[in-house]
Protein backbone atom coordinates (compact mmCIF):
# COMPACT_ATOMS: atom_id res chain seq x y z
CA UNK A 1 0.00 0.00 0.00
CA UNK A 2 1.47 3.31 -1.04
CA UNK A 3 1.58 6.53 0.96
CA UNK A 4 -1.79 8.00 1.77
CA UNK A 5 -2.68 11.54 0.83
CA UNK A 6 -4.25 14.13 3.11
CA UNK A 7 -7.97 13.50 3.40
CA UNK A 8 -10.54 16.23 2.95
CA UNK A 9 -12.87 17.19 5.77
CA UNK A 10 -15.97 15.47 4.36
CA UNK A 11 -18.03 14.02 7.21
CA UNK A 12 -19.56 10.57 6.74
CA UNK A 13 -20.87 9.94 10.22
CA UNK A 14 -24.56 10.37 9.51
CA UNK A 15 -24.71 8.63 6.13
CA UNK A 16 -26.97 5.59 6.24
CA UNK A 17 -28.77 3.57 3.60
CA UNK A 18 -32.57 3.65 3.88
CA UNK A 19 -34.57 0.49 4.38
CA UNK A 20 -31.84 -1.39 6.18
CA UNK A 21 -33.14 -4.70 7.49
CA UNK A 22 -31.35 -6.28 10.44
CA UNK A 23 -30.16 -9.70 9.31
CA UNK A 24 -28.71 -12.71 11.04
CA UNK A 25 -25.26 -11.15 11.35
CA UNK A 26 -26.68 -7.98 12.91
CA UNK A 27 -28.64 -9.96 15.47
CA UNK A 28 -25.62 -12.07 16.32
CA UNK A 29 -23.14 -9.22 16.76
CA UNK A 30 -25.60 -7.08 18.70
CA UNK A 31 -26.27 -9.98 21.07
CA UNK A 32 -24.11 -12.63 22.75
CA UNK A 33 -21.25 -12.56 20.25
CA UNK A 34 -20.78 -8.81 20.47
CA UNK A 35 -21.03 -8.80 24.24
CA UNK A 36 -18.45 -11.59 24.50
CA UNK A 37 -15.95 -9.58 22.45
CA UNK A 38 -16.51 -6.50 24.60
CA UNK A 39 -15.96 -8.42 27.82
CA UNK A 40 -12.79 -10.06 26.47
CA UNK A 41 -11.42 -7.15 24.44
CA UNK A 42 -8.04 -7.02 26.21
CA UNK A 43 -7.50 -10.74 25.67
CA UNK A 44 -8.51 -10.54 22.01
CA UNK A 45 -6.29 -7.51 21.37
CA UNK A 46 -3.28 -9.30 22.84
CA UNK A 47 -4.07 -12.53 20.99
CA UNK A 48 -4.18 -10.92 17.54
CA UNK A 49 -1.57 -8.19 18.11
CA UNK A 50 0.80 -9.61 15.42
CA UNK A 51 -1.95 -9.18 12.82
CA UNK A 52 -2.77 -5.66 13.99
CA UNK A 53 0.85 -4.74 13.29
CA UNK A 54 0.48 -5.80 9.64
CA UNK A 55 -2.35 -3.32 9.19
CA UNK A 56 -0.70 -0.47 11.06
CA UNK A 57 2.52 -0.76 9.05
CA UNK A 58 0.51 -0.29 5.84
CA UNK A 59 -0.09 3.36 6.76
CA UNK A 60 2.86 5.80 6.63
CA UNK A 61 3.69 7.23 10.03
CA UNK A 62 2.92 10.86 10.81
CA UNK A 63 1.61 11.79 7.36
CA UNK A 64 -2.00 12.39 8.31
CA UNK A 65 -4.88 11.32 6.13
CA UNK A 66 -8.14 9.54 6.75
CA UNK A 67 -8.37 5.76 7.08
CA UNK A 68 -11.43 3.50 7.31
CA UNK A 69 -11.23 0.44 9.59
CA UNK A 70 -13.92 -2.07 8.53
CA UNK A 71 -15.33 -4.38 11.19
CA UNK A 72 -13.43 -2.40 13.81
CA UNK A 73 -14.80 -4.32 16.80
CA UNK A 74 -13.83 -2.69 20.07
CA UNK A 75 -11.46 -0.28 18.33
CA UNK A 76 -7.99 -1.58 19.15
CA UNK A 77 -6.79 -1.47 15.56
CA UNK A 78 -8.62 1.81 14.89
CA UNK A 79 -6.86 3.54 17.77
CA UNK A 80 -3.48 2.08 16.77
CA UNK A 81 -3.96 3.39 13.23
CA UNK A 82 -4.97 6.81 14.54
CA UNK A 83 -1.74 6.98 16.55
CA UNK A 84 0.20 6.00 13.44
CA UNK A 85 -1.42 8.74 11.34
CA UNK A 86 -0.46 11.48 13.80
CA UNK A 87 -2.12 14.74 14.76
CA UNK A 88 -3.23 15.56 11.22
CA UNK A 89 -4.95 12.23 10.63
CA UNK A 90 -8.10 10.40 11.65
CA UNK A 91 -9.18 6.78 11.61
CA UNK A 92 -12.89 5.97 11.29
CA UNK A 93 -14.06 2.58 12.51
CA UNK A 94 -17.26 0.97 11.28
CA UNK A 95 -18.94 -2.07 12.80
CA UNK A 96 -22.40 -3.61 12.87
CA UNK A 97 -22.23 -4.23 16.62
CA UNK A 98 -23.53 -1.49 18.89
CA UNK A 99 -21.90 -2.97 22.03
CA UNK A 100 -18.51 -3.08 20.33
CA UNK A 101 -18.84 0.41 18.86
CA UNK A 102 -19.71 1.78 22.30
CA UNK A 103 -16.63 0.07 23.74
CA UNK A 104 -14.52 1.46 20.89
CA UNK A 105 -15.69 5.01 21.53
CA UNK A 106 -14.86 4.65 25.21
CA UNK A 107 -11.39 3.33 24.34
CA UNK A 108 -10.67 6.21 21.97
CA UNK A 109 -11.81 8.72 24.59
CA UNK A 110 -9.56 7.17 27.23
CA UNK A 111 -6.55 7.27 24.95
CA UNK A 112 -7.26 10.67 23.42
CA UNK A 113 -7.08 9.16 19.94
CA UNK A 114 -8.22 10.92 16.78
CA UNK A 115 -10.66 8.11 16.04
CA UNK A 116 -14.40 8.12 15.45
CA UNK A 117 -16.86 5.28 15.03
CA UNK A 118 -19.97 4.46 13.01
CA UNK A 119 -22.46 1.76 13.94
CA UNK A 120 -23.46 0.47 10.48
CA UNK A 121 -23.17 -2.35 7.99
CA UNK A 122 -20.24 -1.45 5.72
CA UNK A 123 -21.95 -3.36 2.89
CA UNK A 124 -24.44 -0.56 2.25
CA UNK A 125 -23.61 2.34 4.57
CA UNK A 126 -23.35 5.66 2.70
CA UNK A 127 -19.83 6.83 3.53
CA UNK A 128 -19.72 9.52 0.88
CA UNK A 129 -17.61 9.35 -2.29
CA UNK A 130 -13.82 9.42 -2.13
CA UNK A 131 -13.80 10.01 1.63
CA UNK A 132 -10.79 7.86 2.60
CA UNK A 133 -7.12 7.59 1.74
CA UNK A 134 -6.95 3.94 2.79
CA UNK A 135 -9.25 1.08 3.84
CA UNK A 136 -8.12 -1.67 6.21
CA UNK A 137 -9.66 -4.56 8.10
CA UNK A 138 -8.60 -7.32 10.48
CA UNK A 139 -11.10 -10.18 10.30
CA UNK A 140 -13.92 -7.73 9.52
CA UNK A 141 -14.83 -8.43 5.88
CA UNK A 142 -15.77 -12.14 5.96
CA UNK A 143 -19.36 -11.59 7.10
CA UNK A 144 -20.87 -9.73 4.14
CA UNK A 145 -24.02 -11.23 2.66
CA UNK A 146 -23.03 -9.82 -0.74
CA UNK A 147 -19.24 -9.37 -0.92
CA UNK A 148 -19.28 -7.70 -4.35
CA UNK A 149 -21.78 -5.10 -3.15
CA UNK A 150 -19.71 -4.57 -0.01
CA UNK A 151 -16.34 -4.17 -1.71
CA UNK A 152 -17.93 -1.95 -4.37
CA UNK A 153 -19.34 0.25 -1.61
CA UNK A 154 -15.88 0.46 -0.03
CA UNK A 155 -14.42 1.30 -3.46
CA UNK A 156 -16.82 4.25 -3.71
CA UNK A 157 -15.64 5.44 -0.31
CA UNK A 158 -11.98 5.30 -1.35
CA UNK A 159 -10.06 8.04 -3.14
CA UNK A 160 -8.45 7.22 -6.45
CA UNK A 161 -5.26 5.22 -5.74
CA UNK A 162 -6.27 4.69 -2.12
CA UNK A 163 -4.89 1.47 -0.67
CA UNK A 164 -6.84 -1.50 0.59
CA UNK A 165 -5.37 -4.02 3.03
CA UNK A 166 -7.25 -6.70 4.93
CA UNK A 167 -6.44 -9.84 6.85
CA UNK A 168 -8.67 -12.92 6.61
CA UNK A 169 -8.39 -16.58 7.60
CA UNK A 170 -7.00 -19.12 5.15
CA UNK A 171 -8.50 -22.59 4.75
CA UNK A 172 -10.24 -24.21 7.69
CA UNK A 173 -7.85 -27.18 7.47
CA UNK A 174 -4.90 -24.85 8.07
CA UNK A 175 -6.47 -23.46 11.25
CA UNK A 176 -7.24 -26.45 13.48
CA UNK A 177 -7.21 -24.35 16.65
CA UNK A 178 -10.23 -22.41 15.40
CA UNK A 179 -12.42 -25.52 15.09
CA UNK A 180 -11.08 -27.64 17.97
CA UNK A 181 -13.93 -26.67 20.31
CA UNK A 182 -16.77 -27.46 17.93
CA UNK A 183 -15.21 -30.73 16.74
CA UNK A 184 -14.75 -31.92 20.32
CA UNK A 185 -18.18 -30.74 21.46
CA UNK A 186 -20.16 -32.04 18.47
CA UNK A 187 -21.13 -35.40 20.07
CA UNK A 188 -22.48 -33.54 23.10
CA UNK A 189 -24.04 -30.62 21.22
CA UNK A 190 -25.63 -32.17 18.12
CA UNK A 191 -27.34 -28.95 17.07
CA UNK A 192 -24.14 -26.99 16.45
CA UNK A 193 -24.48 -25.18 13.10
CA UNK A 194 -22.70 -26.68 10.13
CA UNK A 195 -20.09 -24.52 8.45
CA UNK A 196 -21.05 -23.73 4.84
CA UNK A 197 -18.29 -22.91 2.31
CA UNK A 198 -18.47 -19.33 1.01
CA UNK A 199 -21.29 -18.44 3.43
CA UNK A 200 -20.77 -15.34 5.57
CA UNK A 201 -18.51 -16.35 8.42
CA UNK A 202 -14.98 -16.90 9.60
CA UNK A 203 -13.69 -18.76 6.52
CA UNK A 204 -15.82 -17.10 3.84
CA UNK A 205 -12.75 -15.60 2.11
CA UNK A 206 -10.39 -18.54 2.48
CA UNK A 207 -10.28 -19.17 -1.30
CA UNK A 208 -7.68 -16.78 -2.70
CA UNK A 209 -8.94 -17.12 -6.28
CA UNK A 210 -12.45 -16.20 -5.15
CA UNK A 211 -11.12 -13.19 -3.25
CA UNK A 212 -9.32 -11.99 -6.37
CA UNK A 213 -12.50 -12.31 -8.47
CA UNK A 214 -14.60 -10.49 -5.88
CA UNK A 215 -12.19 -7.56 -5.72
CA UNK A 216 -11.84 -7.32 -9.50
CA UNK A 217 -15.62 -7.24 -9.87
CA UNK A 218 -15.76 -4.51 -7.23
CA UNK A 219 -13.38 -2.12 -8.97
CA UNK A 220 -10.13 -2.80 -7.10
CA UNK A 221 -6.85 -3.20 -8.99
CA UNK A 222 -3.27 -4.29 -8.31
CA UNK A 223 -4.46 -7.19 -6.18
CA UNK A 224 -1.79 -8.98 -4.18
CA UNK A 225 -2.49 -11.97 -1.95
CA UNK A 226 0.18 -13.48 0.27
CA UNK A 227 0.04 -16.04 3.09
CA UNK A 228 0.76 -14.87 6.62
CA UNK A 229 1.40 -17.23 9.54
CA UNK A 230 1.20 -15.46 12.88
CA UNK A 231 2.00 -17.04 16.24
CA UNK A 232 -0.79 -16.21 18.68
CA UNK A 233 -0.45 -16.65 22.45
CA UNK A 234 -3.15 -16.96 25.08
CA UNK A 235 -2.68 -17.47 28.84
CA UNK A 236 -3.71 -21.03 29.70
CA UNK A 237 -5.91 -19.62 32.45
CA UNK A 238 -8.00 -17.86 29.77
CA UNK A 239 -8.52 -20.92 27.58
CA UNK A 240 -11.80 -22.11 29.11
CA UNK A 241 -13.30 -18.59 29.15
CA UNK A 242 -12.17 -18.28 25.51
CA UNK A 243 -13.85 -21.35 24.09
CA UNK A 244 -16.88 -21.14 26.37
CA UNK A 245 -17.71 -17.60 25.14
CA UNK A 246 -16.60 -17.50 21.50
CA UNK A 247 -17.55 -19.41 18.38
CA UNK A 248 -20.36 -21.95 17.90
CA UNK A 249 -19.71 -23.65 21.24
CA UNK A 250 -19.74 -20.34 23.09
CA UNK A 251 -23.09 -19.46 21.54
CA UNK A 252 -24.58 -22.88 22.31
CA UNK A 253 -23.47 -23.34 25.93
CA UNK A 254 -25.85 -20.82 27.57
CA UNK A 255 -28.79 -22.90 26.37
CA UNK A 256 -27.58 -26.17 27.91
CA UNK A 257 -28.18 -27.65 31.34
CA UNK A 258 -25.45 -27.55 33.98
CA UNK A 259 -24.46 -31.20 33.59
CA UNK A 260 -24.10 -30.97 29.81
CA UNK A 261 -22.17 -27.74 30.11
CA UNK A 262 -19.69 -29.33 32.54
CA UNK A 263 -19.19 -32.32 30.23
CA UNK A 264 -18.64 -30.06 27.23
CA UNK A 265 -16.11 -27.89 29.06
CA UNK A 266 -14.12 -30.92 30.27
CA UNK A 267 -14.18 -32.58 26.84
CA UNK A 268 -13.22 -29.47 24.92
CA UNK A 269 -10.48 -28.47 27.35
CA UNK A 270 -8.83 -31.88 26.88
CA UNK A 271 -9.00 -31.48 23.10
CA UNK A 272 -6.89 -28.32 23.33
CA UNK A 273 -4.00 -30.12 25.07
CA UNK A 274 -1.80 -30.14 21.92
CA UNK A 275 -1.81 -26.34 21.97
CA UNK A 276 -1.00 -25.95 25.68
CA UNK A 277 2.63 -25.30 26.60
CA UNK A 278 2.91 -24.75 30.33
CA UNK A 279 1.19 -21.51 31.26
CA UNK A 280 0.59 -20.56 27.62
CA UNK A 281 -1.62 -21.63 24.76
CA UNK A 282 0.06 -21.15 21.38
CA UNK A 283 -1.28 -21.63 17.88
CA UNK A 284 -0.62 -20.44 14.35
CA UNK A 285 -3.15 -18.14 12.70
CA UNK A 286 -2.94 -19.07 9.01
CA UNK A 287 -4.19 -15.98 7.16
CA UNK A 288 -4.14 -14.13 3.88
CA UNK A 289 -2.92 -10.57 3.65
CA UNK A 290 -4.73 -8.98 0.72
CA UNK A 291 -3.58 -5.69 -0.78
CA UNK A 292 -5.14 -3.69 -3.62
CA UNK A 293 -5.72 -0.10 -4.66
CA UNK A 294 -8.60 1.93 -6.01
CA UNK A 295 -8.13 2.56 -9.70
CA UNK A 296 -10.35 3.19 -12.70
CA UNK A 297 -14.14 3.33 -12.94
CA UNK A 298 -16.33 2.20 -10.07
CA UNK A 299 -18.79 -0.56 -11.02
CA UNK A 300 -22.40 0.59 -11.29
CA UNK A 301 -24.93 -0.59 -8.75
Amino acid sequence: MGPIRRADDRDDRDGRADGKVEDEQARRWNGPAGNAWVEAQDMVDALFAPLEELLVEAVPAGQGGRVLDVGCGTGGTTVALARRLGAEGECVGVDISEPMVEAARARAAREGARASFVRADAQDHVFGPAAFDAVVSRFGVMFFEDPVQAFTNLRRAAKENAGLRFIVWRDIAENPFMTTAERAAAPLLPDLPERRPDAPGQFALADADRVRRLLEESGWAGIGIRPVDATCVLPEARLIPYFSRFGPVGLALPGTDERTRARVVDTVRAAFDPFVHGAEVRFTAACWQIDAHASGPIPAG
